[in-house]
């Protein structure tokens, strides 16, 4: 459970801006104050960091910058389309990213970084895959629904398929791991 509870807090700790603008926007329905204080709180997480001299990961810089620039785009434009399709760009991006080998590390605990490293970095190839996926589901709904029912749809996909993705890494890491463990204890 304690290598569940590592994992999950960096994922939230990158995804908070975006979770918080998802909550917001669903309770206010008002882009611009959702875009606005999703903004703010990726700037207090890297300040945050950076006054208690913790180093910034590369994935937290490129979530920053993601969200700074869809943000000031959506606030500049007022399109919803643009609102609609901006994931779509992001997704990429994010997917672009987790193609880099080892991007993974930063979110595994030690132990798993000791007997499943390659799971690991299997992992970080599939995370890759899921975003390349919903980039173009993304798409495809932006010209299919409504503003709303895009905005519940995505919402719900957004946190479900990285939810559902986590467990099952997480599920698989420990399954390996275990059986790893248990044959390197195993007499020759």
């Amino acid at each position: 459970m304690k290598s569940l509870l590592h994992a999950g807090r960096f994922l939230f700790q990158d995804m908070a801006s975006t979770i918080f603008f998802l909550v917001l926007f669903m309770l206010t329905r008002n882009v611009p104050l959702s875009v606005a204080v999703g903004m703010a709180l990726g700037v207090v997480q890297i300040a945050w960091q950076y006054v208690l001299k913790k180093p910034i990961d590369t994935m937290q810089w490129m979530s920053l910058v993601l969200v700074m620039g869809s943000g000031a785009a959506t606030l500049l434009t007022h399109d919803p389309r643009f609102v609609m399709a901006k994931p779509t760009l992001i997704y990429l991006v994010v997917g672009v990213v987790m193609l880099k080998p080892g991007w993974m590390v930063r979110y595994l605990p030690p132990i798993a970084m000791e007997v499943v490293p390659d799971i690991g970095a299997l992992f970080g190839y599939v995370w890759a895959g899921l975003m390349f996926f919903s980039a173009g589901l993304n798409l495809l709904l932006v010209f299919s629904l409504s503003v709303r029912d895009w905005a519940a749809f995505m919402s719900a996909w957004g946190l479900g398929s990285k939810l559902g993705l986590f467990l099952i890494q997480y599920a698989t890491m420990r399954i390996i791991g275990v059986r790893r463990r248990r044959a390197e204890l195993m007499p020759a």
